[in-house]
């Protein structure tokens, strides 16, 4: 037998991991027949099936499975070489791509990677924001080196990685003076009957305020739902409705956004997480921003908790 072509075996592994052959051509950017061809060209070399073909779908074969598990090191441990050699003094900035969630608020996220930029060697930060799928999609291929996200890796996402909590904090509620000034009665209760934007209905915080507001037998008007926790602040600034945030930026919001806070609850928690693929963070701005976190962020864990996640 041949040595193994890895171009061959990450098509292999993409494939594994995306389900199939269509989806995996969009992540590669190549066409499916050309996917398939060299798919067929690792059968030949291994001299073993690694997928049976049943209906559309593409299950692994035994030694698929074990073929899977190889490729997963032998990747994981290309992203850990391309880390080390970024982080050689070499006098370039060292590069660090992060994904920051939609749903966490741009001022968390900022406080949360400045510390990064404070590193005795230079570093460039490279920051992309999405939802969490797609970003931990990347952080599985290895294009970026952490995510930024309000909950730990979902059940879902067949992902395997490392959740790192970096600390939780309560929610403070908003309103521009206007509205403000035509709330009656005490918080929270006041909130009855009153226009409420909240986070995206995939978001964790949106369940929490949910269960919270049902729990005290408050029923405010929802009238929008956003994703993007900024937007949900522009809209807001503009009187729409009362909106929440992570209580220990609640000056920040007042003054960028014109607001005033009406109230604030720590029986509704915000959570954040580091995700990585390594158990123990070695990259220094990682473990510049995970020990920053630990001495500012609100209710911060006494000690960093990790929580593995083994889907693969």
């Amino acid at each position: 037998m041949s040595m193994i072509n890895y171009k061959h075996l990450h098509y292999f592994w993409v494939v594994a991991k995306e389900g199939g052959i269509a989806r995996a051509s969009e992540r590669l950017h190549l066409t499916p027949q050309t996917i398939s061809g060299q798919l067929s060209l690792l059968e030949e070399n291994l001299g073993e099936a690694l997928f049976n073909r049943v209906g559309r779908n593409l299950e692994l074969t035994e030694i698929g499975r074990l073929t899977l598990s190889y490729a997963d090191e032998i990747f994981t441990l290309g992203g850990e070489l391309e880390e080390m050699v970024r982080t050689l003094p070499s006098g370039r900035p060292l590069v660090f791509k992060v994904g920051v969630a939609d749903a966490v608020p741009k001022s968390i996220a900022y406080r949360l990677l400045a510390p990064a930029l404070e590193l005795p060697d230079p570093v460039r930060i490279v920051c992309k924001e999405n939802n969490i799928d797609t970003l931990l999609t990347q952080l599985a291929l290895h294009k970026i080196d952490l995510v930024i996200a309000d909950s730990p890796i979902p059940q879902a996402v067949n992902v395997r990685g490392f959740n790192h909590q970096l600390g939780e904090c309560g929610v403070s509620f908003f309103a521009v003076p206007e509205l403000a000034q035509t709330l009656s009665g005490n918080f929270p209760h006041n909130l009855n009957g009153v226009p409420l934007l909240l986070p995206g209905e995939l978001t964790v915080a949106h369940r929490r305020l949910l269960d919270w507001f049902n729990k005290l037998k408050i029923h405010p008007r929802i009238v929008g739902e956003f994703d993007d926790s900024a937007l949900m602040k522009t809209f807001g600034q503009a009187g729409t409705g009362v909106f929440v945030a992570p209580t220990p930026i609640a000056a920040e919001v007042e003054k960028q956004y014109g607001v005033v806070t009406i109230g604030q609850t720590d029986e509704v928690l915000e959570q954040f997480y580091a995700i990585s693929v390594e158990r123990k963070i070695s990259h220094p701005a990682v473990v510049a921003i995970t020990e920053t976190a630990r001495e500012w962020l609100f209710r911060a864990a006494p000690q960093l908790v990790e929580q593995k996640s083994d889907r693969k």
